[in-house]
Parts: C-alpha cells; sequence; structure tokens
C-alpha cells in the first residue's frame, strides 16, 4: 500500500516505522522544517533544546522501547530533580515524602490526607470510575478542601484558567497514577530520536517530506489524494491524518456535515513559552516550580539546566517560563521583547535580585492545539480513527484520552494506528 501520513510529530511517525517495517510505502508529510511536533528542537550552544518543555517518565515504556530501538540508549540520563511550589510569595519543595510530611502550607492532618489520597490514586487501576466527576468535585472529598484549595485548585486554575471547575477527575488521576519521581531526559535533545525515526524510516524506503503544508483531502477511484502548497497532488491508498480534528474538517470538504457537527473535537489551549538564555543559576536545586501564586504571569517555570549540565548548552543556564492559554489570549499577539519585560519582575519575585542583565539569550515559541481540555464530556466529540472518508483515519494528541497529551502515548497511538490501518480490508467497498 502507500501510505501517507500527514503530521511528523510523535504519532505519526511511530505510525510511519511500523508501517514501513511492515512493508509498506510511506510518505510523511509535515508542515514545519524540523521532524518532533511539540518536541522539535532548536539550537542552543552546542546542542539542541526543545521548544517546549520535555521529559519522561520511568513509566513511559513505549518511548524507552523506540530509543533503545533507534541506538539512543546511552544518551537516555535518569535523575529525580526537585519539584516545587511557588505558594504565598515562597518556594516550598516537593521533591519527596520527608518534604511532604513537613509541608508548611498544610497542617499535619491534612499532609496525612494529602499522602493518602496520592497513594489511593496510584492504586485505583484505571478511569472508569471517575466517569462524569470533575476534579474540583472528587478531590475535595477525597483529601479535603483545604488540600484540594492549596495543592490542586492552583494547579488546574493555571493550566486551564476559567475551566478549571470543568476539567475530568479523569485526567487528573492520570497525572497522579502514570507518573514517577525519576525523570529521564535523552542527553543532547529529543530531537535525535526524531531524526532518527526519519532516517529509519527513509532506510526502509519511506519518504519524508518537510516545509510543506496539505491544504485539501479528498477520494477519487478508490484513492485519497492530498493537494500540498507547492502545488504538488499526491495519491494514497490510506492516509492517516495526525492533525488537530478540527484543521482536519477544514482540510476535507467531502467529510458529512453530520459528522463534522457531532465529533467537532475537543477545545484545546495554545502553548507559550519564554526561554531565558542566562550567565547564572536562577533558582539553586529546583528544576520544576509550580507557580501557585496565580497573578504571576505564568504557571511554571523549569531550570533545565538544574536538570542538564549547562556546559551541554555552551555554559548558559536554561529557564522555560511557560503558559496553556486560550489562543486568542494577548500574550500570543505580544512581542518577545514585550513579554520580556513583563514578566521579568515576576522572575524577580521568585528570585530576588534578578537582573534583567543576566539574560544572554532569549527566546520565545507558540504553538495552537497543544492542550486538550478535558471536560466530563470530553469523549462526547472525539471522533472515531475511522472517518466516513474511505482509506482515511484520524489520530491525534486529543485521542491518547484518559492520558494527558505526551511523547510516550503519542508514539504508543501511533503503533496502534499502524496495526488499523495494517488490519483493514485491502479493498474497500
Amino acid at each position: 500500500m502507500k501510505v501517507g501520513i500527514l503530521g511528523g510529530g510523535a504519532l505519526g511517525l511511530a505510525a510511519a516505522l511500523r508501517l514501513a517495517q511492515a512493508g509498506q510505502q510511506v510518505n510523511v508529510i509535515e508542515r514545519e522544517p524540523r521532524l518532533g511536533g511539540l518536541a522539535t528542537g532548536f539550537a542552543v550552544g552546542p546542542t539542541s533544546l526543545e521548544k517546549f518543555y520535555h521529559h519522561i517518565f520511568r513509566t513511559d515504556t513505549t518511548i524507552i522501547g523506540f530509543i533503545r530501538e533507534l541506538g539512543l540508549e546511552s544518551r537516555l540520563l535518569w535523575g529525580q530533580p526537585n519539584t516545587s511550589t511557588f505558594a504565598d510569595g515562597r518556594i516550598v519543595s516537593l521533591g519527596g515524602i520527608p518534604d511532604l510530611l513537613r509541608l508548611p502550607l498544610l497542617p499535619p492532618v491534612d499532609r496525612v490526607r494529602f499522602l493518602a489520597g496520592m497513594a489511593i490514586l496510584k492504586a485505583i487501576p484505571d478511569e472508569k470510575g471517575f466517569s462524569g466527576w470533575t476534579a474540583a468535585r472528587w478531590m475535595p472529598r477525597l483529601m479535603g478542601r483545604r488540600v484540594y484549595d492549596i495543592m490542586w485548585e492552583p494547579v488546574l486554575r493555571g493550566k486551564f484558567g476559567a475551566r478549571a471547575d470543568q476539567i475530568a477527575m479523569s485526567w487528573l488521576w492520570s497525572r497522579v497514577h502514570e507518573r514517577s519521581l525519576r525523570l529521564g531526559y535523552l542527553r543532547g535533545g529529543f530531537q535525535q530520536l526524531y531524526d532518527a525515526l526519519g532516517e529509519r524510516i527513509q532506510a526502509l524506503g519511506g519518504s519524508i517530506t518537510t516545509g510543506v503544508s496539505a491544504e485539501r483531502i479528498l477520494t477519487h477511484d478508490g484513492n485519497v489524494v492530498v493537494h500540498v502548497d507547492t502545488g504538488q497532488v499526491h495519491d494514497f491508498d490510506r492516509l492517516l491524518v495526525t492533525l488537530p480534528t478540527r484543521l482536519f474538517a477544514r482540510l476535507a470538504p467531502a467529510l458529512p456535515a453530520e459528522f463534522v457537527q457531532r465529533y467537532p473535537g475537543p477545545e484545546h489551549y495554545g502553548a507559550h513559552v519564554l526561554i531565558l538564555g542566562l550567565d547564572r543559576q536562577l533558582i539553586p536545586g529546583v528544576y520544576w516550580l509550580n507557580i501557585n501564586d496565580r497573578d504571576l504571569p505564568f504557571l511554571a517555570l523549569v531550570e533545565h539546566t538544574n536538570f542538564l549540565p549547562p556546559e551541554d548548552y555552551g555554559g548558559l543556564h536554561l529557564v522555560y517560563l511557560g503558559n496553556y492559554l486560550p489562543m486568542d489570549h494577548p500574550l500570543f499577539g505580544q512581542s518577545e521583547t514585550e513579554v520580556l519585560e513583563a514578566f521579568a519582575p515576576s522572575v524577580a519575585r521568585i528570585r530576588p535580585g534578578f537582573d534583567r542583565g543576566w539574560v544572554k539569550q532569549h527566546w520565545m515559541f507558540r504553538a495552537p492545539f497543544a492542550q486538550p481540555i478535558v471536560t466530563t464530556r470530553y469523549l462526547d466529540s472525539l471522533p472515531p480513527h475511522r472517518t466516513p472518508l474511505a482509506g482515511v483515519y484520524l489520530a491525534n494528541m486529543a485521542h491518547v484520552y484518559p492520558q494527558d497529551r505526551g511523547q510516550n502515548y503519542s508514539l504508543r497511538l501511533g503503533e496502534r494506528m499502524a496495526h488499523l490501518i495494517l488490519e483493514a480490508p485491502t479493498r474497500r467497498n
């Protein structure tokens, strides 16, 4: 079969590799100049850094398997860097059970409820018992109102803003249940993984086309026809679309109106990050800092070089200031300099003495459709993988439910989609 894949992120590349290994003729079409999707890197000093912060967990067995398969395991670094929270104007460590047992944000009885609740969430095997429940209703019953208000509501509010009270408990359960304290990172950047996937696909006879956007998806005489912005037309036996559902609907005018109305796809927020390259460490010993004080203009501060050595990046200390926001939020329209000037006073609140002169380089990146908004009616809007267009399949980040978006689950879904395409009848009725 000739199989086209729209999207060269983790999902599309995993599907392409498995299809190519099964002897199919694969063509990946990616609109960006590099493969990797939200995990795409850019050059910082002698190495590559992701545009949006990334790491993996010990429980991420699928991506670990791909790393091994592609000969990159020697570059996989594991550690347990500190996670903290900024609340009431101070940094509080959440790094381990000893920190949580003396957590100053909670009285002793609530610390016990918090730890017991975390253990219960770890023990619950799946999300089925949370059907219809929001995190805002379920978590206070488990851990108490005070624990929810201090430890969980700020996280949900920071990530989902006005939608925080609507977020499904299944989403929060997954974040607790599926994650480990030990974190992994591919030294040299995850771009290596996606470049290696592309090279392996090409070695198996597949093709990779970057810097090209699909403009229209049609079906004709049993084939799938894709028009791209270079004027070329591609014919495929099967097509896997890994783009957001709403974008797919715009590209495929022959989709039945009732399908588009029935399955609009979930809403998403966009991702926005400002990355600072500093000449010194910002917050000693803290890798990930949740921002619970909501008058600050970002939801997380991630000091990447408190996990990886600054020497990997030409001596720069790298700090992400990240947000997930509605895609019409004013921040997306501001210049890099405007955002830096707006964020600098808040950085100084977290690290007294911070000076704008510490910033030697800075970068800003934006991406639409980066965070699905997982409400209790989420599955109602999620389309099936087999679309009404013969030979056309749809799978995207929203389909990894109940897991949160991430490289591991996108790679796993890509493998599943390859199996689904291979198992479909060769002839279509």
